[in-house]
């Protein structure tokens, strides 16, 4: 599952997809940290959204947990730093391997019965795995997720996950 989230200002149709740390070097490399590290955000000539102004990723390598990037538009130190503490925006990736958080936050949740056990309400990030909050306060890891469709999520849930802990 992406943790790619959602704010209140992301632009229209976009994902929040991460934010720009510091500059790096002089030819205008900046250190950003990515909520999803999926192939198709970090390819070379994938378009993330910064300050209202599209740039093109000419060169994206992994440095532990963040990303060393280069972009066509950003030549030198300077620029650079103009970028320093931005959001990033992109637009959604169509990968039906991939379960995202803006297509589940909102849907109504099925047990592999048919019963509805609630809405999503939140997903909260994990180490081992997101979970989905539902409007109840119940906790499903995502990895009890079978199926999802616009507005539909149905999960396969081990008996005794919905049980009262009193």
């Amino acid at each position: 599952m992406s943790t790619s989230s959602t704010t209140d200002t992301t632009p229209q149709g976009l994902l929040h997809v991460g934010r720009i740390g510091r500059a790096h070097g002089i030819k205008g490399e900046l250190y950003v940290t990515l909520f999803s590290d999926h192939p198709q955000r970090v390819a070379v000539g994938a378009k993330w959204m910064v300050r209202n102004e599209w740039l093109d990723v000419e060169r994206c390598k992994q440095q532990g947990d963040r990303w060393l990037v280069t972009f066509r538009q950003i030549s030198d130190r300077d620029a650079a730093e103009k970028l320093v503490n931005r959001e990033v925006y992109g637009e959604p990736i169509d990968d039906p391997n991939v379960v995202w958080v803006h297509e589940i936050i909102g849907a109504e949740v099925f047990d592999k019965n048919g019963a509805a056990l609630g809405r999503c309400v939140a997903v909260i990030d994990n180490p081992a795995h997101p979970i989905m909050e539902l409007e109840d306060g119940s906790l499903v890891p995502s990895v009890f997720i079978v199926s999802r469709e616009t507005g539909r999520v149905v999960i396969d849930a081990p008996e005794g996950l919905f049980d009262d802990a009193d």
